[in-house]
């Protein structure tokens, strides 16, 4: 007879359940966050046992790596597309851990995709990249509005990152604001260096540069854009379809219909953010240096709002990335954009 196990993880503690073939548990436990606890509970059970679904929470990386390495077959549990189930007066972390048992044994449980470990630190290292990033450009908006506020200028980002410390100082008289934009100057310059850093070891760390060149290919999508695009899909394979793809990258509408009526809305934030970010940065970057996505996005805008039209662009060079990730074909403006 099978088994089947779930783990609701928590970020002290996991809530251990095992379920047999006919539904009934036979385990419910809490145990603290270490893996030698959770085997051990676990252990009895390993001979029948189908699987160990584990709720991906923001700390599943050495849950699921230990069960691996132990041989258990893990399945990562894609949270955002978990039925509930609304029969139940009260509910816990037991019953959700049963929960996710049982939809295991009924073969219905919405699985995610384990990130390859040897590259799972490169692709993390990269989502840090963004927001040291957005910090640096806070830092940024800050030393301009301090400007504009003490001398009625308007410096661009770019006369700011030419400016040096003494030439900063003589922008403020007073004593306490100079002070105050050296710090924000000096912290920026601080990040700069750090962000550049990092940008060397991901490129240095990179499985498949042959893959970025293909991708730079595209209009819009230059070295870091294209590294983003290439960790955070991870092997192309796992995309059935390039409607899948587009999905994942969030370029897909997110409604309800019903009788063709609008009902709602789905899951908007059902998809991977960062690739979100990569590919609309690159269509805003398209419209204004490529002329045939710069026509095709005025054909669109005219009788589309703004951001749709670019969306829609960016829709455009995401499913152009599928193919050439699959296909191993170069970009085709006029396939994309003809």
């Amino acid at each position: 007879m099978s088994l089947y196990a779930a783990i609701d993880l928590h970020s002290t503690n996991s809530v251990l359940a095992v379920m047999d073939a006919d539904g009934k548990p036979l385990l419910q436990c809490r145990r603290p966050n270490a893996l030698p606890g959770i085997l051990a509970e676990l252990e009895p059970f390993r001979p029948q046992l189908a699987g160990v679904a584990v709720e991906s929470t923001y700390n599943w990386y050495w849950l699921v790596d230990g069960l691996m390495d132990h041989g258990y077959a893990v399945h990562l549990v894609n949270t955002t597309a978990i039925p509930q189930y609304d029969g139940l007066k009260h509910g816990d972390d037991h019953t959700d851990a049963l929960h996710l048992a049982q939809l295991m044994r009924l073969g219905l449980l919405p699985e995610g995709y384990i990130y390859p470990r040897e590259q799972r630190a490169t692709r993390d290292l990269l989502r840090r990249r963004f927001t040291l990033v957005r910090q640096a450009v806070q830092l940024m908006l800050m030393i301009q509005s301090s400007v504009s506020r003490c001398s009625g200028r308007c410096l661009s980002s770019n006369a700011i990152r030419q400016l040096t410390a003494a030439q900063l100082e003589s922008l403020f008289p007073d004593l306490a604001t100079r002070y105050g934009v050296l710090v924000q100057f000096r912290l920026w310059l601080t990040l700069q260096e750090q962000i550049a850093a990092l940008e060397r070891w991901v490129r240095k760390d990179l499985a498949r540069p042959d893959l970025l060149l293909r991708l730079q290919s595209v209009p819009g999508i230059g070295p870091i854009l294209g590294t983003t695009i290439l960790l955070e899909t991870g092997a192309i394979e796992r995309f059935a379809s390039v409607g899948d793809y587009a999905s994942y990258c969030r370029m897909v509408e997110s409604v309800r219909l019903s009788n063709g009526k609008r009902k709602g809305h789905g899951n908007r934030k059902c998809g991977n953010r960062y690739l979100c970010w990569a590919y609309m940065e690159a269509a805003h970057h398209a419209t204004r240096h490529s002329a045939p996505v710069r026509r095709w996005y005025e054909r669109k805008r005219a009788r589309k709002h703004r951001v749709v039209a670019i969306k829609a662009v960016a829709h455009k060079l995401a499913r152009a990335s599928y193919y050439m990730l699959r296909e191993g074909t170069p970009f085709d403006p006029k396939r994309a954009f003809g």
